[in-house]
């Protein structure tokens, strides 16, 4: 081992319990990386793209997310920290960079909540139709609330039962596909890799649609980096964080690729835009009558465990950023299970905020508020392979050997340097698109107004306190 206790970098924040299990782990990543996008969105990306190029898109986003991980993985072993990569950014960055890392990402994640509640509602009233919509959010808000509320432990066992109805899905998906591209199931024949035979033009609409469709999917790629908050409740994060890194890169990408695959083997790309669920006309193609309803069950229970997850990941980096002194301290407080009790329910009231705008004021404050978040993904993937970058330069200045270090980024600095560029590319792509060119409008003044106010309010404040009144 090497002389120097790499913890020591970046100190755990004492109060929160280690009571989340490896398994547990794996499947908040996997739910946070599933979602709508993948059972919804994903038919948009093959008819811009074209079959192949849809393939492409998402193999190489897979990678993208792969080295981000990598970069996660040696910063959590070393310092497995609740609030990760906000923690690493005030450390290994700046102050002001963790302070507008965690309250963007907080922003983004209680948005994302509304939009969740919003999608459950919509297919609860579909079934019930005597049923409001904003009765069944407020429902969701005090089941969600009330699931992380009792403990870490039950918030896990929840999100691993939530996962793992979206990754069942997703394999008998994979599944039934296959059986009908090859005449296994269903009354059409063997189909075979026909839509995959679009001509001479590999990618229908070029290359830059391809690029465009980047976007899209990194965005679906976006949650993974979850994992890294939750290591700082999980029991023995040396061991359980890389084996649970690696494993949720192959289980997400091989999701992911055959689960398009399959789509694109079995819808004509033309077609596939127009789709409301390209999942559920598979279902129903292959002879099962309710496929709508179990393709509205599966999203009903995706977009509750983003919600869930997003809550868990909102409280504790308010919790985490209280500790520092970058939010109010009133934000650390921990109920009698170890939860930082009002952190989830701030969260919870942003969201509820949000659910008011998109009511009342759809077409502009609240198109506002979910477009200035799309920045955020690719910001936090950044500020990630900033940090381990840092953190190798503070881990050699201080005579450590990076051999001793119990979880290696391969490939330094290459790894990191690539997902700083390839994201930076993502973003400088947004311009092009039309249709996501707000993101860039909206979201740089919302990044920019967050570290004015730490500059203005809180960096002379912070410079000038005991160390022992931030990190307490």
């Amino acid at each position: 081992m090497s002389s120097i206790d790499t913890t020591t970098l970046c100190p755990e924040k004492k109060g929160l319990k280690r009571d989340m299990k490896s398994r547990h782990l794996m499947m908040i990543s996997v739910g946070g990386t599933i979602g709508t996008g993948l059972f919804l969105g994903s038919g948009q990306t093959i008819n811009q793209a074209g079959p192949l190029g849809a393939i492409l898109a998402y193999l190489v986003g897979g990678i993208i997310m792969y080295m981000v991980l990598l970069c996660l993985a040696e910063l959590t072993v070393a310092m497995p920290v609740s609030g990760s990569f906000q923690s690493y950014a005030s450390r290994f960055i700046s102050p002001g960079a963790g302070f507008t890392t965690g309250w963007l990402y907080w922003i983004n994640w209680a948005i994302c909540i509304a939009a969740d509640f919003t999608a459950a509602g919509i297919i609860m009233h579909s079934w019930f139709p005597q049923v409001e919509i904003w009765i069944w959010c407020a429902i969701f808000a005090v089941a969600l609330a009330l699931l992380n509320l009792v403990s870490v432990k039950t918030y896990g066992e929840a999100e691993f039962w939530f996962a793992g109805i979206k990754v069942a899905a997703i394999v008998g998906f994979i599944i039934a596909g296959a059986g009908l591209m090859f005449g296994f199931t269903g009354h059409e024949g063997s189909i075979g890799f026909s839509n995959f035979n679009i001509g001479g033009d590999i990618f229908p609409n070029g290359f830059s649609a391809v690029f465009l469709t980047m976007i899209a999917v990194v965005y679906s790629f976006q949650g993974a980096e979850l994992v890294g908050i939750a290591a700082g409740e999980c029991e023995n994060p040396g061991k359980n964080v890389p084996r649970v890194i690696r494993g949720i890169t192959a289980r997400i990408i091989i999701f992911y690729v055959l689960a398009i695959s399959i789509l694109a083997g079995t819808i004509p790309w033309q077609e596939a835009g127009v789709l409301e669920s390209p999942f559920a006309q598979v279902f129903g193609r292959i002879g099962i009558p309710i496929a709508k309803d179990i393709m509205s069950f599966v999203v009903l229970t995706s977009a509750l465990s983003a919600g869930n997850s997003a809550l868990y990941a909102c409280s504790r980096l308010l919790w985490s950023m209280s500790k520092e002194g970058l939010a109010p301290s009133w934000l650390s407080k921990l109920n009698s299970n170890g939860v930082p009790f009002n952190g989830v329910i701030i969260t919870l009231v942003l969201a509820c905020l949000s659910l008011l705008t998109q009511s009342f004021a759809a077409s502009t404050v609240y198109l506002w508020l979910m477009s200035s978040t799309g920045l955020t993904g690719c910001l936090i993937w950044i500020i990630i392979a900033w940090c381990q970058i840092n953190f190798r330069k503070e881990f050699r200045r201080l005579g450590g050997k990076i051999q001793d270090l119990s979880f290696k980024t391969p490939l330094y600095p290459f790894v990191p340097l690539l997902a700083i560029v390839l994201n930076l590319g993502v973003i400088v792509s947004l311009y092009f698109d039309e249709a996501q060119r707000i993101v860039i409008y909206t979201g740089i003044p919302v990044l920019a107004a967050i570290y004015l106010y730490y500059v203005l309010f809180l960096k002379t404040k912070l410079n000038t306190a005991p160390s022992n009144q931030i990190n307490h």
